[in-house]
């Protein structure tokens, strides 16, 4: 059967339609489109946030969907959005002076490394990932990545705008919590058109405000809202344009070992953040879908690489869409190159950059606030949902000092040229001391047991 062939059915209400089936076309244009709004939020915020093109981002993110599909055989129905565990590896880069080439370099490494893993579990099985990062060293990870970020929040997003801030996190924060359903799972989506809106009309009430923008040295009053580069773009057209930092939106990457460093990291969220959602489909589904782990893996980890090829950004699976799925329970993966093909469209409309790009300072504040938070407690959940063992000293002395390591941001300067810092020297730290103690208690443990 072709893989573009798709069994149609009208299931009755609550059945489940399979990912070889799909409704109606109309039906399936419209699941589409619900799952592109559920993406929508944070596959722009977090190119904004990283200081690359949010229209290239979605552009990318469908055109890395359909291609995740196919390496998939159509198996594993899942949208590639823009990933968050690049965030705190790319703040360190600029903070080192990097610019975005240098970041896309950076990530089309990462990608490559991702892809390789990949290989090796399509073919030797997902045991060796999890010889190798056991869920209390991912966890572990997961959690000084995005606590790194702390200090990001701080003193380029929050300050800009800081009562804008504070209410767009209180809006999120109950919008996630108490709206029913699909709506609670677009959150960032709402809370991005709510601060928009708050700070539309606080210009109106309050005038413009003296704050520094991201990027600046110096305060300055200006509108929280500016579209003045809205009116100049076209409606139709490819990603363009200049960067903050002055590179064009659409750039050869730039690859730097250290920079490199910075970013690997955010592999190993990704392979656990990839291996959660393939079981959560292959539940909500019925279908054994281990088989297709390694191609989930190396589809990912190829869309990450071919994105920022072109300067996008890093790509993965998503739980939005996944949450979607679960309401609806309509699983086909017609539905999601409908999502994708509405991406790209949406991605060639040079005007929808343009007003994404002119999100005001304060509302990012609001977001990333609760967002980076978010990431950071992933990492909890992870030892939550596997049952890691506290009570073990292997699991508090053997991560504990890479965590403190990873948010504190610290330093090993190497050499004169070459630094291990934060998110790069607390993840080398957690799994080598990791396996030193796990490995030294089982070498104790065997010579007891021969001695007995």
């Amino acid at each position: 059967m072709s893989m573009f062939k798709w069994d149609v059915v009208d299931p009755a209400p609550g059945e489940a339609v399979a990912p070889h089936q799909r409704l109606a076309w109309g039906k399936t244009v419209g699941l589409g489109a619900q799952h592109v709004v559920a993406m929508f939020g944070a596959t722009f915020v977090f190119p904004l946030v990283m200081g690359l093109d949010p229209n290239l981002a979605i552009m990318f993110s469908g055109i890395c969907t359909i291609m995740f599909l196919l390496v998939c055989a159509n198996k594993v129905p899942s949208y590639l959005g823009t990933s968050a565990s690049f965030v705190g590896g790319v703040a360190a880069i600029r903070a080192q002076g990097g610019d975005s080439a240098d970041v896309t370099g950076a990530i089309l490494v990462a990608g490559l490394v991702l892809l390789a893993v990949g290989v090796l579990v399509h073919f030797s099985g997902s045991g060796v990932i999890h010889k190798v990062l056991p869920p209390a060293v991912t966890g572990a990870v997961v959690m000084l990545i995005g606590f790194n970020l702390a200090p990001v929040v701080a003193s380029v997003y929050w300050p800009q705008d800081q009562w804008v801030a504070l209410l767009t996190a209180t809006f999120m924060v109950m919008a996630a919590v108490m709206l029913p359903g699909f709506w609670s799972r677009i959150a960032v989506f709402l809370a991005l058109v709510f601060g928009y809106l708050l700070s539309w009309a606080f210009d109106g009430i309050f005038g413009p405000i003296t704050s520094v923008l991201g990027g600046a040295t110096e305060a300055t009053t200006h509108d929280r809202v500016s579209w003045a580069a809205v009116g100049d773009a076209s409606w139709i057209g490819l990603p363009s344009g200049t960067l903050a930092d002055g590179v064009s939106a659409v750039h050869a990457p730039s690859v730097s070992f250290t920079f490199v460093l910075l970013v690997l990291p955010g592999v190993i969220a990704l392979i656990a953040e990839n291996a959660g959602h393939v079981k959560a489909v292959a539940e909500m589904t019925g279908e054994d879908l281990d088989p297709y782990m390694g191609r989930a893996l190396g589809a990912d980890g190829a869309a990450t690489a071919l994105a920022s090829l072109f300067g996008g950004s890093p790509t993965t699976t998503y739980a939005e869409n996944i949450g979607v799925m679960s309401a609806t329970k309509v699983y086909s993966t017609a539905a999601y190159y409908a999502a994708a093909i509405f991406a790209i469209l949406l991605g060639l409309c040079p005007k929808f950059g343009a007003i994404v790009n002119a999100t005001p300072g304060g509302v990012l504040g609001g977001i990333t606030v609760v967002l980076y938070g978010m990431i950071g407690l992933v990492g909890a959940k992870i030892w939550v949902d596997n049952r890691v063992d506290f009570a073990d000293p292997v699991n508090i002395v053997g991560l504990a000092a890479g965590i403190i390591i990873g948010v504190g941001n610290v330093s090993l300067v190497v050499t004169d040229d070459f630094e291990l810092t934060g998110i790069a020297f607390g993840t080398i730290v957690v799994i080598v001391y990791y396996h030193l103690v796990a490995r030294g208690r089982s070498r104790t443990s065997g010579e007891v047991t021969r001695a007995l």
